[in-house]
């Protein structure tokens, strides 16, 4: 498997997500305000969404698209995980 050219950008939203997710159960711990608390949360969940919409785009452009051109895959089955993976969107 090789490696994608967005997988790096998707880590380093992850794992700054990641550092946010434990700054807010800090928050949650210290009784911080809710709202300060839910923009924070919001920012992750926001965080979260584009790293998957990043990977899924990718893998549409890249992956199926390359497997369709280089007749390593049919297009019945090129659409099908076309449609499997939208559902993530």
């Amino acid at each position: 498997m090789s490696t994608h050219a967005s997988h790096p950008d998707i880590i380093k939203r992850l794992k700054r997500a990641e550092g946010h997710l434990k700054s807010i159960i800090a928050m949650l711990e210290d009784s911080r305000n809710c709202l300060e608390i839910a923009q924070q949360l919001q920012a992750v969940e926001s965080a979260v969404g584009n790293a998957k919409k990043t990977l899924v785009h990718d893998h549409i452009d890249h992956c199926l698209e390359q497997a369709v051109r280089n007749g390593s895959r049919d297009a019945d089955d090129a659409i099908r995980e076309f449609k499997a993976i939208t559902k993530y969107l």
